[in-house]
């Protein structure tokens, strides 16, 4: 009889780690992007926000959930544009721009996305993998964002975009040494806010990914400081986009514990479980910074590491 629980807590924590890691992966993709270039936007709470919002609104309104993600992708872009270009001005930080754009694009999500708490948008169909079975838990366990899969194929295109061409070795080389690159005639500015427009796009679907998908709907703590904790996924991950996909999938598991915990009658520590995404990032922080150790891979102009 345990060993049967057991195997629902391992399928539970395995299907809410492909559905919880979805707008952690998207996030830290567009992040990795963004860092690349030799800027850091720690306001991506805010774009998860917007991007929720967009999303679910367009949803509602046109009957079409992609419809939505893209509006939550260009939503997301707005922003970036936002962040980029501020930036752009000299003795202007990007993390004291990121912060106000957090506020800004939380406050404009919740005022913005107050008439669509109650109604129930179209939300996206899952990808189904379990076709081959009728056991209810495993054929649960497979039914998959079909925006998990984007963001495979998102990390494997942008591994190969940074390895083998040319616009992926400027975005490089702006964010390893901006002098050497403007020597070259390169526009350092514009590398930096066309990465973080771009990055913002995909900030963005991850916060579609939440109100379209999982939980599928939308209200005013949907976020619950994910786009923060991509930050710290990404330095975790070295900024490499293919380990971008194993720590995100970290991430989600770790949130899905308390739940699938929960499923089999484990309810002592429930809420402590629950804070197991946020102890992580914690964990993570002190061991990333402790004394004497070197944070190997970071873009040489990064705010953080200069």
């Amino acid at each position: 009889m345990m060993s049967i629980e057991w195997l629902s807590v391992l399928l539970a924590v395995f299907a809410g780690a492909i559905r919880a890691s979805t707008p952690f992966l998207l996030i830290s993709l567009g992040e990795c992007l963004t860092e690349k270039s030799g800027r850091i936007n720690v306001g991506l709470e805010g774009t998860l926000v917007t991007g929720a919002m967009a999303g679910y609104a367009v949803s509602y309104v046109s009957g079409s959930p992609w419809l939505g993600v893209m509006a939550a992708g260009f939503a997301g872009t707005s922003l970036g544009l936002i962040h980029g270009v501020a930036c752009s001005f000299r003795r202007v930080n990007d993390i004291a721009v990121g912060i106000a754009l957090l506020i800004l694009g939380t406050g404009l999500g919740i005022f913005l996305g107050k008439p669509f708490i109650q109604p129930q948008a179209p939300l996206l169909p899952a990808v189904d993998l379990a076709w081959w079975t009728e056991v209810p838990q495993i054929r649960a366990a497979l039914q998959i964002n079909p925006l998990f899969v984007f963001g495979i194929a998102l990390a494997l295109a942008m591994a190969w975009f940074f390895a083998n061409t040319r616009p992926g070795l400027i975005v490089r080389a702006v964010g390893d040494s901006s002098a050497a690159t403007a020597a070259l005639g390169i526009r350092i500015n514009t590398v930096r806010t066309l990465s973080t427009a771009i990055g913002g796009f995909f900030a963005g679907m991850g916060g579609a990914s939440l109100s379209l998908f999982y939980p599928g709907s939308w209200h005013e703590g949907l976020s619950s400081g994910q786009g923060l904790m991509a930050v710290v996924l990404v330095i975790f991950a070295r900024w490499d986009p293919l380990r971008c996909i194993y720590a995100a999938l970290l991430f989600g598991g770790a949130g899905a514990l308390g739940p699938a915990l929960q499923s089999i009658g484990i309810s002592e520590g429930y809420h402590l479980f629950n804070a197991a995404p946020y102890l992580l990032t914690l964990g993570i922080m002190l061991f990333e910074y402790s004394p004497g150790r070197r944070i190997g891979g970071a873009p040489g102009e990064l705010t953080l590491f200069r």
